[in-house]
């Protein structure tokens, strides 16, 4: 899957999150009883549980996702990637713990709480996935420039060439500019000095 592919995959979760965690938030401050197949969603949500330091959960866990939701239609750096990836994790544990509450402390489960469990269950590894990947453009780019010193060298005699140089971080163009101005440094065969006469 492409870079572009998970990033439209998680905002496409994420905007579900947030419609699932709207209503939920809506239902608790109108008091009136959500749609519900299991039968235990009134029941999870008058609960205990159903606040956190006397904020619902279901507001929290629609901000949770309204910030998930700005980093990623943000500008794609690694910045953002990695703020992204820790909130969903963040909220992805959160949400584990209240699942297990249902099932084990009120023994009842509820539609719309499980459904944003099962799409941060997704965005978890989807995230983690995403900021680890190395785009298919940044890797090619370095074995490429890496290539191009490396057979330079070897036909003229030089196996090796300074590992300091930065061509496997730089841009393709900087890499070039850097392969160009050192290559008579890395891949040339020191010039003999001349002896003095006898």
């Amino acid at each position: 899957m492409s870079p572009r592919n998970l990033r439209s995959a998680l905002t496409v979760l994420a905007l579900a999150g947030t419609g699932i965690a709207g209503y939920l938030t809506y239902v608790h401050y109108a008091g009136i009883k959500s749609l519900c197949t299991a039968g235990g969603c009134e029941k999870v949500q008058t609960s205990a549980y159903s606040e956190f330091a006397g904020i619902p959960v279901a507001l929290l866990g629609l901000l949770g996702y309204v910030v998930i939701l700005g980093l990623l239609l943000a500008p794609e750096t690694e910045t953002m990637k990695f703020a992204a990836t820790n909130l969903i994790l963040i909220v992805f544990a959160f949400s584990a713990y209240l699942t297990y509450r249902e099932l084990y402390s009120m023994h009842a489960l509820c539609d719309w709480c499980a459904a944003s469990a099962a799409i941060l269950t997704t965005m978890a590894p989807l995230s983690v996935w995403r900021f680890l990947r190395i785009p298919p453009s940044r890797s090619a780019t370095s074995m490429i420039v890496l290539a191009v010193p490396s057979r330079a060298c070897s036909t003229r005699g030089i196996t090796s060439y300074p590992s300091s140089r930065p061509l496997a971080t730089a841009s393709s163009a900087a890499c070039w500019a850097a392969f160009a101005s050192s290559s008579s440094n890395c891949c040339s065969s020191p010039k003999p000095t001349a002896k003095p006469p006898a």
